[in-house]
């Protein structure tokens, strides 16, 4: 598995921490979304064998949108780890984290995406 302090990693938490604080995001969710879009990358590191996913950040009205996409066509199995499992809990973290999240398979892959409802101004 990659280190989390990678550039890749690090460029993606930069850059979503950057837009969502431009655009006005309380810090709460700022950290919601950092740990969310961390885990679906990590996740596309250890499960799909992918180096270098590809990380979209989208604004559409006062919705923040991040997909996560890498070449395996494996798609997630959530599952339910024992209480002693050292992990296991990422997709449940990123639901508990974010308002809708998915996957979405691709020609090449799959795209892995959350959605969170931002404040309205």
């Amino acid at each position: 598995m990659r280190n989390l302090n990678s550039p890749c990693l690090t460029l993606s938490r930069d850059t979503l921490r950057d837009s969502m604080n431009r655009a006005g995001w309380p810090p709460s969710l700022i950290a919601d979304a950092e740990l969310a879009m961390v885990e679906l990358i990590v996740n596309a590191w250890r499960h799909a064998d992918t180096t270098a996913p590809v990380v979209l950040i989208l604004f559409l009205d006062n919705t923040l949108r991040v997909n996560v996409s890498d070449r395996s066509s494996r798609l997630p199995d959530p599952r339910t780890p024992s209480p002693l499992a050292e992990s296991g809990r990422g997709l449940q973290l990123v639901a508990a984290l974010t308002d809708r999240w998915g996957v979405d398979p691709q020609k090449l892959g799959k795209t892995i995406w959350f959605e969170l409802d931002g404040v309205a101004a």
